[in-house]
C-alpha cells in the first residue's frame, strides 16, 4: 500500500475537539488506501508552559532534563490521538521518537535528526494495519539514550525526515493556514495562494520570515525530494482543499519572475566606525561572533577616502542584539574602531523567486520604486533567487504592498 505521513500542528491539536477533528483527516486517508504516520506537535500553548516551568524551577537547568520536560507535550498528544483514532474504529498506536528509533545528535534543545529506523513502523504496518502517531519534536541521542529535542518548529523536521525514511509517496503538513501565499495576507488582502512552488523558493521563504514550514524540515524535503503539502487542518475532512505544493521546480510548468515577499522583523543592524582598513580586521569582527553562536546576515563595508579607514554594516538577529553589542565592546581596543551604532527598528523585506535567474533589472525595479515612495534603504544582499533590504521598521507594510504590486502578485 502507498504510505503517507501527516503533520499536525499546535492549533491543530489545541483541544479534544481538534483532535477528533484531526482524526476524521487520518480516518479519509486510510480509507483512501494508505499506510499513514501521523507526527503531532504539543498542543497549542502547552511546551511555552512547560518551558515556563523549567524557567521557574531555576533560571540555569540541565538541557538534558529540559528536553525530558518539553518533549512530554508531543507525547500527551500522539496518545490522546491514537486514543480517539481507536474509538473511531481505526487501529492505531501512539510512537514515541526513541520508540522508532529516531537518532539525533546530543545537542539538546537544537538537536539534528542523524538517522531512522522505520522497519518497526513498517511492520506494523503490514502486519497490524495500523496508523503510526508519532510524537514530533523529538529523538533520542542514541550514545546516551536521552531524548533529544529538535529546537522550535521541529515537528515540521520530524514529518519530512519519517517521511523520507518510509519512502512515503508525499508528506502532508496541516497548519492554520491552507498553503503558502505570495505573501502575509494580514498586510496584503490580495495575496494569492501558490498552487506550487519549489524547494529552494520555500527555503528562502522560510529563511527569511516566512513562518509556514521549519528551514530545517525543507532543506530535509529538497535533499531527499520528498513531495510536501502544506494544507489546513480545519478544513472540512470530507471536502479538503489541495494546498501548496512544494516541489522541484521542473514540476512547475509557468514560473513568475518573482514568486512571494517576505519580510522578517527578528532584524538588528550594528555599524563599526572607522575601522582600521587593514587585512584581518574582519575576521577580528566577525569570528568572535560566530563563536559565540551569533550569526551574521547582511554585511556592507565602505572605504573611506583616504582610505586608511572603514565603515563596517552588519545585521543579527535582534535576540542576540544586546550580546553581540556588548562582545564588541569588549574587544574594542583589539579591533580598533572609533565608535559603534546599533538599531533595532529595522525589517528586512525580501523577493524570492527562481524566475530572476533568467531576468535581469528584477531588483533595479524595487530600487526605484522605493526611492519614489520615500523609503530609504540601509542595507542590501542578493542571491540567484532572492534579494533582500534592510529598512526602517515604520515602512514594513508600504514595502510589502509596494513590492507585491510591483512584480505582478496582486493580479487574481
Amino acid at each position: 500500500m502507498p504510505r503517507l505521513v501527516m503533520k499536525f500542528g499546535g492549533t491543530s491539536v489545541a483541544d479534544l475537539e481538534r483532535i477528533r477533528n484531526v482524526a476524521r483527516h487520518v480516518e479519509r486517508e486510510v480509507k483512501a488506501g494508505y499506510d499513514v504516520a501521523v507526527v503531532v506537535s504539543a498542543m497549542a500553548g502547552k511546551t511555552n508552559e512547560l518551558v515556563g516551568w523549567c524557567r521557574e524551577a531555576s533560571a540555569i537547568h540541565d538541557a538534558r532534563e529540559y528536553d525530558a520536560v518539553v518533549a512530554s507535550g508531543e507525547q500527551v498528544t500522539s496518545g490522546l490521538l491514537a486514543i480517539v483514532l481507536q474509538s473511531m474504529g481505526v487501529p492505531a498506536r501512539s510512537w514515541q521518537g526513541w520508540q522508532i528509533p529516531i537518532e539525533a545528535s546530543g545537542a539538546h534543545g537544537a538537536a539534528r535528526i542523524e538517522r531512522i529506523d522505520g522497519s518497526k513502523i513498517l511492520s506494523h504496518f503490514a502486519e497490524r494495519g495500523e496508523v503510526a502517531v508519532v510524537a514530533g519534536f523529538q529523538g533520542v541521542h542514541a550514545p546516551t539514550g536521552r531524548i533529544a529535542t529538535l529546537g522550535r518548529g521541529g515537528s515540521d523536521t520530524s514529518a519530512v525526515a519519517l517521511a523520507a525514511a518510509l519512502d512515503a509517496e508525499r508528506c502532508d503538513i496541516y497548519t492554520d493556514v491552507d498553503g503558502v501565499y505570495t505573501t502575509d495576507p494580514r498586510i496584503v488582502p490580495k495575496a494569492r495562494r501558490l498552487d506550487k512552488v519549489s524547494y529552494e523558493e520555500m527555503l528562502e521563504m522560510a529563511s527569511l520570515g516566512a513562518k509556514v514550514l521549519q528551514v530545517r524540515s525543507v532543506e530535509l524535503a529538497m535533499l531527499y525530494g520528498v513531495k510536501t503539502y502544506v494544507r489546513s487542518s480545519f478544513d472540512d475532512p470530507a471536502d479538503p482543499k489541495p494546498g501548496t505544493l512544494i516541489c522541484d521546480e521542473e514540476d512547475i510548468v509557468e514560473q513568475q519572475t518573482v514568486t512571494g515577499i517576505a519580510y522578517s522583523k527578528d532584524e538588528a543592524q550594528i555599524t563599526l566606525r572607522r575601522v582600521a582598513d587593514t587585512p584581518g580586521v574582519a575576521a577580528a569582527i566577525f569570528v568572535p561572533l560566530a563563536e559565540a553562536g551569533i550569526n551574521v546576515d547582511m554585511i556592507i563595508q565602505v572605504v573611506s577616502r583616504d582610505q586608511t579607514t572603514t565603515d563596517i554594516t552588519f545585521t543579527v538577529p535582534a535576540g542576540d542584539y544586546a550580546r553581540a553589542r556588548s562582545l564588541l565592546e569588549e574587544r574594542q581596543p583589539a579591533i580598533g574602531y572609533e565608535s559603534l551604532a546599533g538599531a533595532t527598528d529595522v525589517v528586512k523585506v525580501s523577493a524570492i523567486g527562481v524566475g530572476m535567474r533568467s531576468h535581469a533589472g528584477v531588483a533595479a525595479k524595487a530600487f526605484k520604486a522605493f526611492a519614489e515612495k520615500g523609503i530609504n534603504i540601509r542595507a542590501i544582499t542578493t542571491s540567484e533567487i532572492k534579494f533582500s533590504m534592510l529598512i526602517d521598521a515604520a515602512y514594513t507594510e508600504l514595502a510589502v504592498r509596494t513590492l507585491h504590486s510591483l512584480y505582478g502578485l496582486d493580479a487574481a
